[in-house]
């Protein structure tokens, strides 16, 4: 049986030292506020929105709520990002995802002050994380490192295999090579996944498809890290990894809840801190 990963208990400890730092700032008349814009009422973002609300509150930090309806035009969500990136009293501003269909999410993301981009998604972060000088990392993939590091998990010459190429698969492949890993980089266009996922000694999964990765595609004694979260036709949350089979193969997993997810909201609380200068 392998050993869980909680990133529940590693995020309390982390929002803990957030709270600290946030608390010195404002020893020098400065609250962190980080700015979110909600657009539409998907009930997903709703909870998500609330957990960050949550986790703010609990470590000093201010939130302010921007809600729009659906029917918002890619204008007024643009407007109230430039009034958020112009106003002094904000350190992070992120536009809340998945945007309704008519909106171009790369064109709000890009709007966002790079210096306020406390998500991590603006093209000049991304820019810094591939050169290994990012202030303001991806919340995901850095929760990700965070915990392994936090676990006493070597990551240096370890063979890490990520599935999934996207928003979270790319960046997190890039902070692993940093790490001194080697990487495989996995995909829908794989041949053989399983032939690939079996040679890892640390398993990303993060391709958005619900508990892809079974037993039989894990090498024995392995680290797997579940990003995924999705609502299984049972009402449960789950990830993209079975993970009932996979935890008698792996040496140590992440559930899914209390895995990265805690993990994706401290680190944005730590990216607001560093925004404000704390």
């Amino acid at each position: 049986m392998s050993t869980i990963l909680d990133g529940k208990a590693i995020a309390a400890r982390i929002r803990q030292q957030v709270a600290e730092r946030a608390g010195k700032l404002a020893m020098r008349g400065i609250t962190p506020c980080v700015a979110v814009i909600l657009v539409g009422e998907n009930p997903a973002s709703e909870v998500y929105v609330r957990n960050k609300e949550r986790a703010c509150q609990e470590a000093g930090i201010a939130f302010r709520l921007t809600r729009l309806p659906a029917s918002a035009v890619e204008t007024e969500i643009l407007e109230a990002i430039r009034g958020l990136n112009a106003d002094p009293a904000v350190h992070g501003v992120l536009v809340q995802l998945p945007l309704p269909g008519h909106i171009n999410e790369n064109r709000c993301i890009d709007a966002i002050d790079a210096a306020k981009d406390v998500d991590g998604f603006h093209p000049w972060n991304a820019g810094l994380v591939a050169r290994g000088e990012a202030v303001l990392a991806p919340c995901t993939p850095l929760g990700v490192m965070r915990l392994l590091a936090e676990s006493g998990i070597p990551v240096a010459g370890k063979h890490a295999v990520v599935v999934g190429r996207g928003a979270v698969g790319r960046p997190l492949a890039d902070m692993l090579v940093r790490a001194d890993a080697t990487v495989t980089v996995c995909h829908s266009k794989t041949v053989d996944l399983a032939a690939h996922t079996r040679e890892a000694e640390l398993l990303f999964a993060c391709a958005g498809v619900p508990r892809m990765i079974k037993a039989d595609m894990v090498r024995p004694g392995a680290v797997v890290v579940d990003v995924g979260i999705h609502r299984a036709d049972d009402g449960k949350l789950c990830g993209d990894v079975d993970f009932d089979a996979v935890r008698q193969v792996a040496g140590a997993i992440t559930p899914v809840p209390g895995g990265i997810g805690p993990m994706t909201v401290v680190m944005l609380l730590a990216n607001t801190v560093q925004a404000a200068g704390g």
